[in-house]
């Protein structure tokens, strides 16, 4: 025979009957959850945080980050010093880009006259005041070796024309010849500007002129004539302006 068992001793089988909730120890049902609230569920091993993103195989994902055990590689640094260019690099850019600049300009002052003026025919302007006939017209003669002509102008405006040369001297300073049938009183302002102011007179080739200051440091020369006025200006040295003047025929 069977010993006989206490009265509150629960069966070692708990399991209910159909249709009946589970028994737990001390013989009460399992506490329901509070209306409104789910249930305290364990979260297995593919439980993860929502909108974390897939979770990478063999490892689990923390902060967007996959352990997997490894630690990535830093990326590789940069070493700054390496792509700044040295004093001497930079010289010697500069010294290439010099060199070809330097040989076109010695070719172009040696062999193609870069720095020589441009000259020009002064015949034509000359026969256009000789065939307008508003003055008699004087040519310089015999000016010499190392004079250049590199303008010519005939104009003719309201009251009077105009014939205007322009010269190069040995000494590469300019001169200019002025021809005009303007009266004085109007041509001399004009190709002296305000700072011109008579300085006195000089014989030039038995003719008396008028010596005048002009803009800067020109200086100038006036011939008065009742038919035409004479004006030799420019930065050229005394003595040139003298010549161009003495040579006029």
């Amino acid at each position: 025979m069977e010993p006989a068992q206490p009265a509150d001793r629960v069966p070692a089988d708990s399991t209910p009957p159909d249709g009946q909730p589970p028994v737990t120890e001390g013989g009460r049902p399992p506490a329901a959850a509070p209306a409104g609230e789910p249930a305290m569920v364990e979260p297995g091993p593919a439980a993860r945080v929502p909108g974390a993103g897939p979770v990478p195989a063999g490892g689990a994902e923390v902060d967007g980050v996959a352990e997997t055990g490894e630690v990535p590689a830093p990326p590789p640094r940069v070493d700054a010093g390496k792509s700044e260019r040295s004093p001497k690099d930079m010289a010697i850019s500069l010294l290439v880009l010099l060199i070809p600049i330097a040989l076109l300009l010695a070719f172009y002052r040696g062999f193609l006259g870069g720095d020589q003026p441009v000259t020009v025919d002064s015949a034509p302007a000359v026969e256009s005041a000789r065939a307008a006939n508003a003055f008699p017209v004087a040519v310089p003669a015999d000016l010499g070796d190392g004079w250049r002509t590199v303008s010519a102008n005939f104009q003719t405006v309201e009251g009077g024309s105009t014939l205007r040369l322009g010269y190069l001297t040995p000494e590469g300073r300019g001169a200019q010849l002025v021809q005009s049938s303007v009266p004085a009183e109007r041509l001399l302002p004009t190709e002296l500007t305000d700072q011109g102011q008579p300085q006195g007179q000089t014989d030039l080739g038995g003719r008396t002129w008028q010596r005048y200051t002009a803009r800067g440091n020109e200086q100038a020369l006036v011939l008065l004539e009742p038919t035409r006025t004479i004006i030799v200006v420019g930065d050229a040295r005394d003595n040139e302006l003298r010549h161009l003047a003495i040579s006029l025929r």
